[in-house]
């Protein structure tokens, strides 16, 4: 048994105004829910910060947890999705690319085990 498997994602070179942009970060969500089959238990929970400050989401799954932060000032969106089922895989490199501009991703996945 393992109890999941857990990316952690990186994204630099992002476009400010995307990364700033709620709209953006509801649609990557929804795209990822829908694309994984995660089951959602409530609402995402979105934070945007003052000024030129980036924007914190997050949703409660039933499989864990889907969270982002991102900071518009650095062109910077760090992603964690943390699953207790297998997954298919997501091309996390290209979507980033291709939502806010990403011109480099790292992608690491942690398989979580039992001590």
């Amino acid at each position: 048994m393992t109890p999941g498997l857990e990316w952690v994602v990186e994204a630099g070179g992002c476009d400010a105004a995307r990364l700033a942009s709620q709209s953006a970060l509801e649609s990557l969500f929804a795209d990822m829910i829908a694309a994984l089959d995660l089951h959602p238990v409530s609402p995402p929970v979105w934070q945007k910060f003052p000024g030129a400050g980036g924007i914190t989401g997050m949703v409660l799954l039933s499989e864990s947890h889907l969270a982002v932060h991102t900071y518009p000032e650095h062109g910077f969106l760090a992603l964690n999705l943390y699953s207790c089922r297998p997954r298919p895989p997501w091309d996390f490199p290209a979507e980033l690319a291709r939502r806010f501009g990403a011109s480099s991703v790292r992608v690491r996945s942690l398989e979580r085990s039992l001590p």
